[in-house]
């Protein structure tokens, strides 16, 4: 837009000084103002579309080239209990690297065991990562719960766990109808980069906020309380921190 602007204030100063007629004095020629305002208009309409056929920038792609690094840094940073420049290392991947990227399309399962695609959620999407084992505060899922309940018309919440069929059947139960447990069988998925990268290199339990065209707009390490807090105080604290991610994608669609 900012480029047929200036076309545009360009065509009003050409026919402020020429008129009709554009006097081009090396040649002696006059140009219709017609035909310089269709070069103009096609010249606006390539440009344009040369932007919006810039490729995609994906996930697997932006991370890869920045992962070893990553990795090696935050591994030295964790060894020598440097948690506050673990997480700066985190921050500046999600902002430098991550974030504006497209998320891969995967393969999942249901609890079902139906296989689908990451892609098959059509709406802005709130992903938490997780895995099977790892032990969750009292007030963290019914808070998760809370927000899924009221906001589930306008983003499809979604849980992804590395595990058994039969432990994410149990944890199902924990769980509102309206969020949608999935689950990776790591065996048929052994050559994927981007499932490997999520669990292995980002850790979890690990938010992914994307919006419905699949790009993603921020990813977060979910809140985990070494010790176990009581339920109102875990309730709310869980509450805030899962609303401040999804104010990004509410924010977004107004």
């Amino acid at each position: 837009m900012y480029f047929i602007d200036k076309i545009l204030l360009f065509i009003d100063i050409l026919e402020y000084l020429a008129g009709n007629k554009l006097h081009l004095p090396i040649t002696n020629l006059r140009v219709p103002m017609g035909k310089i305002l269709l070069f103009l208009i096609l010249l606006a309409s390539t440009y344009t579309f040369s932007q919006s056929e810039e490729p995609k920038r994906y996930f697997s792609d932006a991370i890869g080239v920045n992962i070893k690094n990553y990795k090696n840094r935050a591994k030295r940073a964790y060894r020598l209990k440097d948690y506050e420049h673990a997480q700066f290392l985190f921050d500046s991947l999600v902002e430098n690297v991550i974030r504006d990227s497209y998320m891969n399309n995967f393969k999942v399962r249901k609890v079902s065991g139906k296989k689908i695609d990451i892609y098959d959620f059509e709406k802005p999407m709130y992903l938490i990562t997780s895995a099977f084992w790892v032990a969750t505060s009292s007030g963290e899922i019914p808070a998760l719960n809370t927000l899924a309940d009221q906001y589930h018309k306008q983003v499809d919440f979604v849980v992804l766990f590395w595990g058994p069929r039969e432990a994410i059947v149990q944890l199902k139960k924990l769980y509102s109808k309206n969020i949608e447990l999935i689950y990776v069988d790591e065996m048929e998925n052994t050559n994927d980069f981007t499932i490997k990268t999520m669990k292995h290199s980002l850790g979890f339990p690990t938010t992914f906020i994307i919006d419905e065209s699949k790009v993603i707009l921020d990813v977060r390490r979910n809140m985990n309380h070494h010790y176990e807090k009581d339920y109102t105080t875990s309730y709310n604290e869980h509450f805030q921190t899962f609303m401040n991610g999804l104010s990004i994608i509410l924010r977004k669609d107004n």
